[in-house]
């Protein structure tokens, strides 16, 4: 059975934790999931998953977004950064994963005065263009060794891919579908202001069609 770890970084929340991570592995049927969480002693449990204290062999990785900042180093992130530098399977990068992958490959992310909360239309270099959700404070102005393939009007590097390397990164939340939202207005991850900045929240691509 192929293995998929997840770097579950907003393990301390019920709804942008445990369902946005139901929502990313309903997309690996089939997969043995390990949850790596190294910026918490405390995560919450879920009913699916395996937790482990250290990455372990894998096939496909996922970084999950944070509520800590890559613009604010901590020294959990250390070992995340070396896990991106070595790994030789497919990475993928969702916000804060976006940035720490662009940082660790040798970019740069800087933190805006204010935070983008909103839902926005990317523009890939193909042309096509897709809606989708973005919660984020912090930008990445240097993408290192990633190269750009979407952004944003807000956000000029919202899309990255590897030029040699199996590794794809997104800004924005391709998990935050609509019911993972209105979960976070019912358990209280999300006030009312917050939930309503996001309208309908329908995005158009979801995890398979933005990452994989």
């Amino acid at each position: 059975m192929p293995t998929l770890l997840v770097v579950d970084l907003l393990a301390e929340r019920e709804a942008f934790g445990k369902k946005g991570v139901e929502e990313i592995v309903r997309h690996f049927p089939g997969y043995e999931v390990l949850l790596w969480a190294p910026h918490t002693e405390e995560p919450r449990e879920y009913p699916f998953g395996k937790r482990i204290d250290s990455p372990e062999e894998c096939d496909t990785i996922v970084i999950t977004g944070s509520r800590r900042n890559v613009s604010q180093w901590e020294s959990w992130m250390d070992d995340v950064a070396d896990l991106i530098r070595t790994c030789e399977v497919p990475l993928y990068g969702i916000c804060f994963g976006h940035q720490i992958i662009c940082k660790a490959l040798g970019g740069e992310v800087i933190r805006a005065e204010e935070s983008s909360t909103f839902m926005a239309e990317v523009t890939y270099n193909d042309g096509t263009k897709s809606k989708q959700l973005f919660t984020h404070q912090d930008h990445v102005v240097d993408s290192g060794e990633m190269g750009v393939v979407g952004s944003a009007e807000h956000c000029e590097i919202a899309v990255c891919k590897h030029p040699t390397r199996p590794i794809k990164t997104v800004q924005f939340h391709p998990e935050a579908v609509e019911s993972v939202l209105n979960y976070s207005l019912e358990c209280g991850d999300m006030t009312q202001t917050e939930r309503e900045s996001f309208g309908d929240g329908l995005q158009d691509l979801d995890v398979t069609q933005s990452l994989l």
